[in-house]
């Protein structure tokens, strides 16, 4: 584990280092995939073949499933690296400091080793399976709060996926004056680690996808955190849907969520 957890702080800082060197750059050319707000750069491209040209040379044998190249599978193997090479491309082209390289090792079926980068600000969240996680070397923990009225909460909206975008909007309603505030950060695994760290009480959000929140799924765990599908279900970073809070008030936001979409809120 101490080699995984060095490679993935080496591998963080050598894609951190790429976006450092195409932010804020004018002439930067900016693409769309699947729709007009799915976008990719030159800098995602090249931050995802830096961590897989040195993930490669050290373990050739191992999965890797990444946002732009996919799954790259040469034998049949118990690891997989989940890679998002730059969560919050669309904050990222637009010059606003919050987006993060998200790196993950799978085994089997559990994430077992994970780090979040933000190379602006130069926060590193890393967390190994039963280690507890960090910020730049230091524990960090969930929040005390126990009151979702005095909570403040994140959530994201689906790129790709138009047509629920009245959902989101709704439970955002919803829970307008009801809680501190919501916000809308654009870089799901940041949000997962602002939670880790005791800065807000929840992330929720749909159409997620594993390289969205592995990494950020167990840095939150191992913070005392607690992840859940939008029933209460336990979560896999291959669901589409993620509630992440401090625990303490888990089931009231669920219970909540759930009223968001019985009541009238317009």
């Amino acid at each position: 584990m101490d080699t995984y957890l060095t490679t993935l702080d080496e591998v963080l800082d050598a894609a951190g280092d790429v976006l450092c060197r195409y932010y804020g750059e004018s002439s930067l050319a900016v693409e769309t995939k699947t729709s007009n707000t799915d976008l990719v750069t030159r800098a995602d491209k090249e931050s995802e073949a830096t961590i897989k040209k040195i993930l490669r040379e050290r373990y050739p044998t191992h999965e890797i499933l990444a946002e732009e190249s996919g799954l790259d599978s040469l034998s049949c193997s118990e690891f997989r690296w989940v890679i998002d090479p730059l969560d919050g491309t669309t904050n990222f082209a637009h010059g606003v400091p919050i987006f993060a390289v998200s790196i993950a090792l799978q085994s089997g079926t559990e994430i077992i080793a994970a780090g979040v980068l933000n190379p602006i600000t130069k926060e590193k969240f890393l967390a190994e399976k039963g280690g507890g996680a960090t910020l730049n070397g230091k524990p960090i923990h969930v929040s005390a709060v126990e009151s979702l009225s005095r909570s403040l909460l994140v959530t994201g909206f689906p790129y790709a996926d138009r047509q629920i975008l009245h959902s989101c909007l709704r439970e955002i309603a919803f829970f307008l004056g009801k809680v501190h505030g919501v916000l809308r950060l654009g870089a799901a695994a940041l949000d997962l680690c602002y939670v880790a760290c005791g800065r807000l009480e929840v992330f929720w959000q749909r159409n997620l996808h594993p390289w969205d929140t592995a990494a950020g799924w167990l840095i939150a765990e191992e913070a005392g955190g607690k992840v859940s599908d939008f029933s209460g279900r336990q979560f896999s970073p291959y669901k589409a849907e993620l509630v992440c809070s401090n625990g303490k008030v888990h089931a009231e936001f669920l219970q909540w969520l759930r009223r968001a979409h019985e009541e009238p809120v317009f």
